[in-house]
């Protein structure tokens, strides 16, 4: 085999350690190191020496270990066997990055598991050399781009899992909140990987988070998009969720035809709606719906004028015994406000809600006799 007189490398920048092919060399051979590079020179598996950008002629009078470890039986000019490496030190920044499989993350306000994915870039430079051939390409021909995505796969797939976890919960932010909060999620993670990295000679010049993504299928996503999405409306309406399940209930004993609430809620939501779904369902009707029973027909007390539920003997209101004869139907005296529909008993004169004066029907039949006479 010849000897070589040139050794250089001029090839990708995708590629950060290469190994020329010949290890036949020889004392006069010119090592040529681009800018940007460093050129190492191995023997039996040991790295002798470092090679900066520039020229270099392999010569016992400027690399003295030469003398050392080769037998120089031709006055000084002698071939050898060794093996270079060029190693790119520019800086890559376009080193890509994701999570093969979700995280599976609770997120810390509404508290359901939400499978998450993550993707971005970082840049990375050979700070070390000699340390990166070494602890990590090893006796591989070359090492390039993909082969750091491979083999820190691991590193940063971990990395990525426990700290956007861990950053999540500490802050308490929702899943779907998170990509507002990239810039310093990409600075946290890159704190926590720069380390690893520069065991193997390596500097992180950056980590960037470009995105958070959900799926849009999943059922944990779909129930807490159509959560949010009902906690809005709520909050544009005025109302909350307690206030909406109480007028689920009025609607639902107002259309019940079976239950003796039926006639009260109907006529109490008529007049709600009359006064804008306002103090007039939230203060009196409040009341009325406490006292009734939806679950089936019941009476209301000829007293009081309180709904009794069926298979109740005395009433709640003013412990009137409901099995007494002829006291099994509403007294025709008990009767609503006709300013705000709250119940009324026969002694009222003045509405316990509103105010307002109560006109009942007896007094209404004594008016009315006054004026035909």
């Amino acid at each position: 085999m010849a000897i070589v007189s040139v050794v250089k490398y001029d090839g990708s920048p995708d590629v950060f350690a290469w190994k020329y092919p010949d290890s036949e060399l020889g004392t006069w051979t010119q090592l040529i190191v681009n800018e940007s590079q460093q050129a190492i020179l191995f023997k039996g598996g040991q790295a002798l020496d470092v090679f900066e950008a520039g020229r270099h002629t392999l010569s016992t009078s400027n690399i003295p270990f030469l003398e050392k470890v080769i037998n120089l039986p031709f006055g000084g000019q002698s071939p050898f066997s060794a093996e270079v490496w060029f190693v790119n030190k520019q800086f890559n920044l376009d080193v890509k990055w994701g999570t093969p499989s979700p995280i599976q993350i609770q997120d810390p306000v509404f508290g359901v598991f939400v499978p998450v994915r993550s993707h971005g870039v970082f840049g990375i430079q050979i700070d070390d050399a000699k340390r990166f051939l070494v602890k990590l390409v090893g006796t591989l021909p070359s090492f390039t781009k993909d082969d750091i995505m491979r083999y820190f796969r691991g590193v940063y797939v971990s990395r990525v899992k426990d700290a956007i976890s861990t950053y999540i919960l500490e802050r308490k932010i929702g899943i779907l909140e998170i990509n507002r909060y990239l810039d310093e999620l990409s600075e946290y993670l890159q704190e926590r990987i720069e380390p690893v990295m520069s065991d193997y000679g390596i500097s992180l010049a950056n980590f960037f988070v470009n995105d958070i993504s959900i799926p849009e299928d999943d059922s944990a996503v779909v129930t807490l998009k159509q959560a949010l999405a009902k906690k809005a409306e709520m909050e544009l309406i005025g109302y909350t969720y307690v206030q909406e399940r109480s007028f689920d209930t009025l609607e639902g004993a107002a259309s019940n035809p079976g239950s003796t609430a039926s006639d009260l809620m109907g006529a109490g939501l008529g007049l709600g709606m009359g006064f804008g779904m306002g103090g007039g369902v939230g203060g009196a009707f409040a009341d009325v719906a406490r006292n009734l029973s939806v679950a089936g027909p019941g009476r209301l007390c000829p007293a009081c004028g309180q709904a009794v539920p069926a298979g109740q003997r005395f009433c709640g209101g003013c412990g009137r015994d409901m099995s007494k004869s002829g006291e099994s139907s509403p007294s025709k005296a008990a009767s609503f406000c006709m300013e705000c529909g709250a119940p009324l008993s026969a002694a009222m004169k003045f509405c316990g809600q509103c105010g307002a004066p109560v006109a009942h029907r007896g007094d209404e039949s004594k008016s009315t006799s006054r004026e035909e006479n």
